[in-house]
């Protein structure tokens, strides 16, 4: 699976005889490289609805704008991914069947 976070690094030519101060250079690059495919950074989890506005979150409650002492779902609904403003995999909430369900 590709990462966008990062690219693979140009690796340097070899030179004709063995130099090591080339290997060790280059091996540091290709463990610079295996340490970001190991620590890739944030998990993008989930898409949320927050206030209208689709982004990528956590978790996927928040306070009701309207009663903040109170939690609501604030995942995408069918309306969301009926309207093409889910990507595929992103989880959104039917609110007629009261499930979660995943995008196409």
């Amino acid at each position: 699976m590709s990462n966008p976070l990062f690219r693979a690094p140009r690796l340097p030519s070899a030179p004709v005889e063995y130099d090591r101060e080339f290997m060790e250079s280059l091996l540091s690059t290709i463990r610079l490289y295996f340490n970001q495919l190991d620590n890739p950074g944030a998990i993008l989890a989930a898409t949320q609805n927050i206030n209208n506005a689709i982004v990528t979150a956590l978790s996927f409650s928040q306070p009701d704008p309207v009663t903040p002492a109170t939690l609501r779902i604030s995942l995408p609904t069918q309306v969301d991914q009926a309207a093409g403003r889910l990507k595929t995999g992103d989880v959104y909430y039917d609110t007629t069947s009261f499930v979660l369900k995943v995008s196409p």
